[in-house]
């Protein structure tokens, strides 16, 4: 009998063409319990809304050792793959991140972003590189997927950001990554050219802009993030409740489909 796949082959197969992976990004075993229990094939953390459950700002603010314990939470709280956000890398030098990322493959984890930020592309590029080899050398592997924050930083526009996007895939993709991650690509023109020209999966960012999901299969987008939202919706509602409270207000606001403490608690029972 042959052993069942990795998740990082579980979660590689969900990136296959003619699919688009929907990808909702929690901070906790809770919220990744909702994001599996509404039909999510995978999960992938959202590197703010992890910070914020631990009281601390975005930005590798939050030690590594905590990051790897929230991740090792969700993955005891679910059965679908799990992607981290890495941001760049939690680690000064490329072999800093390449332990970084092996640990998270140790912990289970099937992929990972790393972001290029405000640097230059030779920076991802090498902790790629070093990352891969390390995986390979330890006998691991994960899905690494290339950040690339070129749109959301707006040094260029138009086509002159298009080429830089394109650019730096060619070097991410050359350096070992599999997935391509664009933040601020919405435009059906705009897909269609760095789909064209990228020959590894494109991962967007759920946005109003952003065309519906049939469109985006047409286009040939392989997975679409939403970032902190679902944290954000959590503590907007929370918020809303609190104030309704402390006003005198004993009975909860409408939801919808309200959970309960015997459903949330049956999760873990």
């Amino acid at each position: 009998m042959n052993p069942p796949p990795s998740a990082a082959a579980r979660f590689r197969a969900l990136h296959a063409p003619g699919q688009v992976l929907v990808l909702l990004n929690a901070w906790d075993a809770v919220s990744a319990r909702i994001a599996e229990a509404a039909g999510g094939a995978a999960i992938a953390t959202s590197s703010a809304a992890v910070a914020w459950a631990h009281g601390m700002a975005d930005g590798e603010r939050l030690p590594l050792d905590r990051l790897l314990a929230a991740v090792r939470d969700i993955l005891r709280a679910v059965r679908v793959p799990v992607s981290v956000d890495l941001e760049r890398g939690y680690a000064a030098s490329a072999e800093g991140v390449a332990d970084a990322v092996c640990r998270l493959a140790e912990a289970g984890a099937a992929g990972v972003n790393i972001e290029d930020g405000t640097e230059p592309p030779e920076a991802l590029a090498s902790r790629l590189l070093a990352a891969r080899g390390a995986l390979q050398r330890a006998g691991l592997d994960l899905f690494l997927n290339a950040r690339t924050d070129v749109l959301l930083r707006r040094a260029l526009s138009g086509a002159a950001a298009l080429d830089d996007v394109v650019r730096r895939a060619r070097r991410y993709i050359d350096a070992g990554c599999d997935g391509l991650f664009v933040p601020g690509l919405s435009t059906a023109e705009e897909l269609l050219r760095v789909v064209a020209e990228v020959r590894v999966p494109l991962n967007v960012w759920a946005s109003p802009a952003l065309p519906p999901i049939e469109q985006l299969r047409t286009l040939g987008v392989r997975r679409v993030s939403v970032g902190p939202r679902l944290a954000l919706t959590a503590l907007s509602a929370a918020r809303q409740d609190a104030a309704q409270i402390l006003g005198g207000g004993w009975a909860p606001p409408s939801h919808g489909a309200p959970l309960s403490y015997a459903e949330v608690n049956g999760w873990f029972a």
